[in-house]
Formats: C-alpha cells, structure tokens, sequence
C-alpha cells in the first residue's frame, strides 16, 4: 500500500510562504535509516513521520542529514494534515508522542495552536567566531538548546545579514537564531535562523526557535504574548503566548500538494 506524502506551507496563510514541511503518513513503524532516505529524498528543512498509536501520534522529524528533537513547522503541518484529511475531526488535540515529550495541537479559528516546551536563554559572552561568522557585532548573547541566540541593534541588521556558512558550521552548536525588536507594525520581534550544521542553511520559519524567542522578548518588552516576524526569503508569521513552562505557538498552515510514496521501495 502507497504511503500518502502532503507537502505543507506552515506558519502561513498563503502558498509559496512560510516554511515548507513533507508529512509522510506511516501504516506501520519504519527503520530510522529508511526515514532518513526519504528526508534526503524530500530535500526540505523538514519531513515529519506520523504512526497512529493508542493514545495519539508518533511523531519523528527529520532534516535531510539527521534526526532533531523538536520541529515546530512539521508539526503544525502533522497536524493540519490529520485535520484535513479526517483522520482528527475539527474539534479534536492532536496528541503527539516525541523525542521531546507529549506536544498538543488545537485549532483555533484559522490557526493551529502548539503547546510546546519552555526555552530559557542563559546570557553568555559572545563565543570566539560568533561575530566573525555573522558579520556583525552582536548586541547580546545567549545559549539555548539550538545553539545560540544573538540580539542585533536593529531589524534592518536582521534582515540584511548575510552569514558565512562554514563559520557558522564550525562554532559547533546546531544553529543560531539572530532577531531584533521589530521595525514593522503589528510585529514586535523579527528574527532569522542559520543551522548548517544539520542541513539546513536557513530555515525559512522556526517555531522551535521561538521557544527561546518568547521568554527572551517577554522579559524585555514585558508582555506574555508576541507577534513575531521571521525574516527570511519566503517569511512567516508565529504568534507566541507563554503559559508558564510551557510557550503556546500558534501559525496558520497551507496544503500545496498530496501524494503518495511508493511503498515498495526498500527499507
């Protein structure tokens, strides 16, 4: 039996935006190296695997070189794919089990909203290179579980930096998020985030980012919700609500194609 593959378009509202995700729907658990193939194969920042379990949904995410603990935009493409395809109805959580714990997924009106873990950013010296790697002088550092997350002085900085990738891969952490106050209305953050290191360039929209990005921003503009702005070619929008241990992301997410993945490929 073919497997069925959606391409989805997440953290938008439109086609052709936001952060592209495959979701490949699972009959029946499949060998890590297997998923791994199909993650090259696919060739996009993410590709989530989703099995039926008892009690919700196993969920895996894969880059196109290796395995992440935590994915926000594939999985609020899962999500909306199980919505869509009637395999949740409308008023369902989507209950998914992870290498990150139980993550939930609820629709609110048109958007999709994702209880995900707290990040807590920690406020270090700027590491050897760092600068070098980005090209500008960071305003502030600090460590989270992605790497590192560099303030800038303005949204402009943001917006127009142009790292070096092989710097950036050799500061041995898996990425950087980079973000400023933001410069365009409704928005109070806007940020970008390079991971090289696991495959990924730039990542067009990174919910998993924003676990950091929200108690970062909530300490200094004082406020527990966000409208936040990432920055990159295709951009997306992440609204950011923290619940105390807990930060709620919530996007809006677009199909732009279904298929099927042959299933008589070894695995």
């Amino acid at each position: 039996m073919a497997l069925p593959l959606f391409q989805v378009d997440a953290f938008t509202d439109r086609p052709f935006a936001g952060n592209p995700a495959a979701v490949c729907l699972l009959d029946r658990p499949r060998p890590t190296h297997w998923m791994q193939q199909v993650a090259a194969e696919m060739n996009l920042s993410e590709t989530a695997f989703v099995l039926p379990r008892h009690d919700g949904w196993e969920l895996r995410w894969f880059t196109p070189t290796v395995e992440v603990d935590l994915c926000g935009h594939a999985t609020l493409a899962s999500a909306h794919v199980l919505w869509e395809t009637g395999r949740l109805v409308p008023d369902q959580t989507a209950r998914f089990h992870t290498r990150s714990g139980l993550l939930t997924a609820t629709r609110r009106d048109a958007w999709i909203e994702l209880d995900f873990p707290r990040m807590t950013p920690e406020a270090i010296a700027p590491p050897a290179g760092l600068a070098e790697a980005l090209g500008v002088a960071p305003r502030q550092v600090a460590r989270v579980p992605l790497g590192y997350l560099v303030e800038l002085k303005s949204a402009a900085q943001v917006r127009q930096l142009q790292p070096e990738r092989e710097r950036l891969r050799a500061l041995g952490v898996e990425g950087v998020i980079v973000t400023s106050r933001g410069d365009d209305a409704p928005y109070q953050i806007v940020s970008r985030f390079f991971a090289p290191a696991i495959g990924i360039d730039e990542d067009p929209v990174t919910g998993a980012a924003h676990c950091a990005l929200g108690p970062y921003w909530s300490a200094r503009l004082h406020t527990h919700e966000l409208l936040a702005y990432q920055a990159s070619a295709r951009g997306g929008v992440v609204r950011v609500r923290l619940d105390g241990e807990r930060v709620r992301l919530a996007g809006q997410a677009v199909t732009v194609l279904r298929g099927t993945l042959v299933d008589d490929v070894p695995a």
